[in-house]
């Protein structure tokens, strides 16, 4: 499905999601609440997530709709909506102490952490695939002969 929307999304979700992960797995042995720690970091991907799902739609849409001037318009409205509904998402978190904020700003990190690494990440998975790197036109099913 979030390949219909855009190619890379699926990769992008998945190295957020990674990410998460890894700063789960690193972080909570050194916190003393570790439930404020997991669930302000979890809030923090779940927010990074829908950000990278709904930058996606909103390309999508400016991308198809035609009309230039119309198009950059619904961006900047879109992208300060988006900025309103984090500080929204903050001060909710914040204010009835559902999750630890830092950590929660930690996980809306992992969007661009996992927009950085995704080149990366997908020549690794094309490489442990033996799929061809399209972007070299190299065929990484190569044999290894001694």
């Amino acid at each position: 499905m979030l390949r219909r929307i855009n190619e890379a999304l699926p990769g992008l979700v998945a190295g957020i999601i990674i990410y998460g992960i890894a700063v789960q797995l690193v972080g909570v042995w050194f916190v003393e609440d570790k439930l404020m720690y997991t669930t302000g970091l979890w809030f923090g991907i779940a927010v990074a997530v829908g950000l990278a799902i709904n930058i996606a739609t909103v390309i999508l849409d400016s991308v198809t709709l035609g009309d230039e001037e119309h198009a950059r318009r619904r961006i900047i409205a879109k992208s300060v909506l988006r900025y309103v509904v984090v500080v929204i998402l903050f001060m909710i978190l914040g204010y009835f102490q559902l999750g630890n904020l830092f950590t929660a700003f930690l996980g809306v990190l992992g969007l661009k952490i996992s927009a950085y690494l995704q080149p990366l990440l997908e020549k690794a998975l094309s490489k442990l695939s033996g799929r061809r790197d399209a972007a070299s036109g190299e065929d990484n099913n190569k044999e290894v002969t001694m």
